[in-house]
């Protein structure tokens, strides 16, 4: 665990392992600590960096309104502070918006690039479920329900109710937390107006883009519209999976993670 400043906010990150390093992005409710069941996988051949941004986990929380742009200068700092040249880079949903926006501006820093569950833009769709999730956030109750149960495929909520039911009580505790809430709201808020579907033909980092089939949050459709726009990308569709595709697939989300992330090669020639 590890601290860095930036613009007078502390940064908190974490590393694991080494080899070539893989810089994870985490979901809008997600911190460093979402990922302990990944830390084994990800850092066994990889230098594994975790990092919450600003208004996640332990890092600074912000005094008012901002920008999601400014997390990927979050990351950009990191990589300095680090003194690392060039990173793969893994964002999942709110994380794969600042990883697009970190590719289209420091492209030049990534070698490789995999979004999870993540969107181009904030259509009125997505814009009206974060109207949503702000409306019900002076009531932990009801923001679990209008956030927790949608992210999830209803098969898997089916047959995992009992994690479910000890995910609700631990999430009632962390919803009641006025501080993280306000957090919430601020990063929900961020990217309100977030849109690079334009410029997303700038990114010439090779990229893994991979859809859910029961994805609610950001449908297949959001991931295909950035399929469409970005030259080398490759695209995976998981049959019977929501939003949460970390916790509802994950043998599957490390694998095709570390099998895109280390393949030497981004061309075969078939003969």
């Amino acid at each position: 665990m590890a601290r860095f400043v930036f613009q007078d906010k502390s940064i908190h990150y974490e590393e694991y392992g080494a080899g070539e390093p893989i810089v994870v992005l985490n979901g809008i409710m997600m911190s460093c600590g979402s990922w302990a069941e990944f830390v084994e996988p990800f850092s066994a051949n990889n230098r594994l960096i975790l990092l919450d941004m600003l208004d996640q986990g332990k890092s600074s929380k912000m005094d008012g309104p901002f920008s999601q742009a400014i997390q990927a200068e979050v990351v950009l700092a990191l990589l300095d502070e680090l003194g690392i040249e060039k990173v793969s880079m893994l964002g999942i949903s709110y994380g794969g918006e600042v990883a697009q926006r970190f590719a289209i501006k420091y492209g030049h820093r990534l070698n490789r690039l995999v979004l999870f569950n993540t969107t181009s833009r904030t259509g009125p769709w997505l814009g009206d479920i974060g109207e949503a999730w702000n409306l019900a956030a002076d009531n932990a109750e009801a923001y679990y329900m209008t956030t927790i149960p949608v992210i999830y495929s209803p098969g898997f909520y089916r047959e995992h109710y009992t994690w479910m039911e000890q995910r609700h009580k631990v999430l009632q505790t962390v919803f009641s937390n006025q501080e993280f809430m306000q957090a919430m709201v601020r990063l929900t808020n961020s990217s309100s107006d977030f849109d690079v579907t334009d410029q997303l033909d700038q990114i010439q980092t090779p990229t893994l883009v991979v859809s859910c089939m029961e994805d609610y949050l950001t449908p297949m459709e959001e991931q295909r519209r950035i399929v469409e726009r970005i030259p080398n990308c490759e695209y995976v569709v998981i049959p019977g999976c929501g939003h949460a595709s970390m916790y509802e697939k994950p043998v599957l989300f490390a694998a095709l993670t570390l099998g895109f992330i280390n393949n030497p090669k981004t061309t075969f020639t078939i003969v």
